[in-house]
Parts: C-alpha cells; sequence; structure tokens
C-alpha cells in the first residue's frame, strides 16, 4: 500500500473536509458526520454544532485557523484517514474536553510539561485494519517528540463499547507503540508515550 501521511495544513483544508464529506462515520447519520470539530483549541462557548452544514463551516475555519491539528493519511493520492492530535493544555476549553473529560485527575491536566494528545481517528470503512492508525500514531509520535513534547498522551476506552464510541482508538494500539497505563477514570485509561 502507498500510504503517505501529512501534517494538516491550511493548504489541506479541501483535502479535509472531502473526507468528512465523504467517509461514513459508524452510524451514517448526518448528525454523527463530526468534521472534528469538537476536539480543537477553540472555546466552545457560544459555538453552534447544531448541523452538519455548521461543523463543516467551522472545520474550514478551524483548519485555516489552525485550530484543529493532526494529520491526513493518503493512499494513491486520496486521503483514506485522519488522526486529530492537538496541545493538550489549548484543548481544555473545547466541547468534548468539557464535556467528556472532566473526571480526569487534576494532576493529568495540568500545563507545565508539554503534552501532545491523541484525541481520534477516523479511518474509512473500506481502509480499516491495514494499519493506517499505527502509522498515523507513529508520525504523531515522531513530531510530537521533534517539537519538544514530553508525552504523547490518548484516551482510549478500558472496554471495547462500539465503533462509534471507540474513535479514540484501541488501548492495544498504544500498547504496541509503547504507551504505558498513566492513570484510570472509571470508562477510561489516559496513556502515555514519554519522548524525552
Amino acid at each position: 500500500m502507498n500510504l503517505e501521511i501529512r501534517r494538516l495544513a491550511p493548504d489541506l483544508v479541501q483535502d479535509y473536509v472531502h473526507f468528512f464529506d465523504t467517509t461514513p462515520h459508524a452510524t451514517n447519520l448526518d448528525e454523527h458526520r463530526c468534521y472534528c470539530v469538537w476536539w480543537c483549541s477553540d472555546d466552545c462557548e457560544g459555538k453552534d454544532f447544531s448541523t452538519v452544514e455548521k461543523r463543516r463551516d467551522l472545520a474550514i475555519q478551524y483548519v485555516t485557523g489552525n485550530n484543529i491539528q493532526g494529520y491526513l493519511a493518503y493512499c494513491d493520492g486520496m486521503v483514506v484517514g485522519w488522526c486529530n492530535a492537538n496541545t493538550k493544555s489549548d484543548c481544555l476549553e473545547c466541547y468534548c474536553w468539557r464535556r467528556f473529560m472532566g473526571s480526569l485527575p487534576a494532576e493529568a491536566s495540568t500545563p507545565e510539561m508539554k503534552v501532545k494528545s491523541v484525541f481520534c481517528f477516523a479511518i474509512a470503512p473500506e481502509m480499516r485494519r491495514k494499519g493506517i492508525a499505527r502509522r498515523l500514531l507513529e508520525r504523531v509520535c515522531q513530531d510530537a517528540a521533534r517539537d519538544g513534547f514530553d508525552f504523547v498522551e490518548a484516551y482510549p476506552n478500558k472496554e471495547f463499547v462500539d465503533v462509534a464510541e471507540d474513535y479514540m482508538g484501541p488501548a492495544a494500539l498504544y500498547l504496541e507503540s509503547g504507551f504505558t497505563v498513566h492513570c484510570e477514570t472509571e470508562q477510561k485509561l489516559v496513556m502515555r508515550k514519554q519522548l524525552t
């Protein structure tokens, strides 16, 4: 497979939105077509995420403004995967952090150390189970080390729930990539890979 990983940049915004326009999510319902706008470095207060069109418009704004960060996987020139990876301390006011991550211990949220967080993966259905998420994660870790981050952190569910709920990737993916369990919540693991 001819796979190329590219860091998201404003000039890739059309590739990014086209991937979300055409790639079915687990439920294949428009209400779940997220454009990954809920995990970003923008304060969610006052934002309207209620329709696909509004989320798409926000995605364009966020990609061009560098609020959404991550990596696109291309196979033969077409986007087949996405990994959202952003600076943790920049994302504590985003919608999903406020809604789902409040149970993390305070120590796991301190901004004193530089942490890159892996928030989600989206892989085209026909390309799943081909190692694309692993390759995306490898690139996140390589670039984070080069960019001076201390850790890469991820938040998989302790146990598989379903495809829609396990968008952060399985714990096994992180264990195989050198991550260890840093702490736990009732339903999630906080997994870290030390880079320095």
